[in-house]
């Protein structure tokens, strides 16, 4: 009879134990798929772009070798690809690899329809608008291509574990009723034995429904030595496991979240540079060599503060001599309607802050609310520690919003950046301080009609601390 009873256990173990493999393995090739499709995601048009437009304005050429060289970066986007294609098995994941391997192909092909046009030579506003038409756009293609897959991939891993929960209660059910024809056999044998079994049994049922409930930090444990022990250790490395599993797929929605947050961040500065190299160009022609040196100046420093080795973080004292340079850059733009005053306490200097983080809010100023104002306008920038916090004032004299409009401004700057209609900048700016702060940072609004807007930033006081920056300590 104890035979009969333990080969059953035995064999629903051995079944669990295979099944947990299999959805294991399975979740390990979609993680990896994912890994290798959101590093192309995060960096593949960004390196694109630069690459081609470097060869176009004559700083590098086609067939270096280097691995920034658009052929080669075309080749080992299509060998990841074309390797993920043949053990991909989930339908629409499939097929939008299948249209990133054509757009990869149709990008090489413009790619050398650009590199005949620059080895011709003479055809440079030719040459940028090819890419402008065909390299950004396919770039941005492939790149939409890419996060659909990882879109549909995600989608698998809940498939997955929805199937493997289901499994579970199927075979919970089963576990069930072994368990009671093994209370029935211990009660016709002896007392004893029933005491010696009916409460673990129960104690391992309540454990089981935990776990089916989602409660993967339930544990058991018996200072038994019988097919119940060695269930409840499997059942213990299941929930272990699938708890491992869950703590895993939330720490890479937070980090995919965080990328994603700062792709769009890097999306700010493209058109700010554009224009002021117009005006740069504007000045020389029209003979002001100073003005357009000073302003070449302004914009190195602002670019090297952007920049900065890729920390994320910079001192306070950056941000300043950051909004400082774009402000005198938009000066001269706008030298007949803008002027600025900045009063940041030199004792937050050596304090940290998010890099851009005032920049948006002073361009928000610039353009929504002194460039739509008839005559004039100052924009203020003030920073003081206030209760042990580092507050931050970005204020202008505009045509300020009515009360629903800076309602709905409100709204759109709490939602993640991506999802925002209107103020993107100051919803990256937001989302960004919340991810690496918390939920009690961020920013605010207030304005008046035809009197101004002021937004105000609240920040934790943290010293900065070089080493820890680079070490990515947040």
């Amino acid at each position: 009879m104890a035979a009969g009873t333990t080969v059953p256990f035995v064999l629903i173990i051995l079944y669990m134990v295979y099944s947990l493999i299999n959805y294991g393995n399975a979740y390990n090739t979609i993680v990896s798929n994912l890994t290798v499709a959101n590093s192309y995601n995060l960096t593949f048009k960004e390196q694109m772009d630069e690459s081609v437009y470097r060869i176009i304005v004559g700083r590098d050429v086609f067939g270096s070798g280097e691995e920034d060289d658009p052929y080669v970066l075309v080749d080992s986007i299509r060998n990841d690809f074309t390797r993920l294609k043949t053990i991909t098995t989930e339908v629409n994941s499939k097929t939008w690899l299948e249209t990133l391997l054509r757009n990869v192909d149709t990008l090489n092909d413009r790619l050398d329809d650009i590199r005949v046009s620059v080895e011709a030579g003479g055809h440079y506003d030719e040459d940028v608008e090819m890419l402008d038409s065909n390299i950004y756009s396919l770039t941005e293609l492939i790149q939409d291509n890419i996060q659909y897959y990882i879109y549909y991939q995600t989608k698998t891993i809940e498939v997955i574990n929805r199937g493997l929960t289901k499994e579970m209660e199927e075979l919970l059910v089963v576990l069930v009723l072994l368990l009671v024809l093994g209370i029935l056999c211990t009660i016709i044998t002896t007392d004893k034995v029933a005491r010696s079994i009916v409460q673990p049994i129960e104690a391992l049922g309540s454990a089981t429904k935990e776990i089916a409930e989602g409660n993967f930090t339930v544990r058991t444990s018996f200072d038994l030595e019988d097919e119940i022990s060695v269930l409840s250790e499997s059942v213990d490395d299941m929930a272990a496991h699938l708890e491992i599993q869950m703590e895993q797929i939330r720490e890479d929605e937070k980090k995919m979240r965080m990328a994603e947050a700062k792709l769009l961040q890097e999306q700010i500065n493209p058109h700010f540079l554009y224009n002021t190299l117009d005006t740069i160009v504007w000045l020389i022609e029209d003979g002001k060599n100073q003005e357009a040196e000073d302003m070449v100046v302004s914009l190195s420093k602002f670019f090297r503060i952007s920049l900065s080795h890729g920390k994320d973080f910079i001192t306070i004292r950056e941000e300043e001599q950051h909004i400082r340079s774009y402000l005198e850059i938009q000066r001269v733009r706008y030298s007949d309607i803008l002027s600025y005053y900045i009063d940041i306490d030199d004792k937050l200097y050596n304090y940290k802050i998010l890099k851009m983080t005032l920049q948006p809010l002073v361009e928000n100023a610039l353009y929504h609310g002194i460039k739509n104002k008839r005559g004039a306008g100052l924009i203020r920038i003030t920073g003081r520690e206030v209760d042990g916090l580092v507050r931050f004032e970005v204020s202008d004299d505009g045509v300020g919003m009515d009360e629903d409009m800076l309602l709905h401004l409100r709204r759109e700057i709490n939602k993640p950046a991506k999802d925002t209609d209107t103020g993107f900048g100051m919803a990256n700016v937001n989302e960004r301080i919340k991810m690496n702060f918390g939920e009690r940072y961020g920013i605010s609004i207030e304005s008046t009609p035809e009197k101004g807007t002021k937004v105000s930033v609240v920040l934790p006081m943290l010293p900065y601390y070089n080493e820890e920056d680079k070490n990515g300590d947040k």
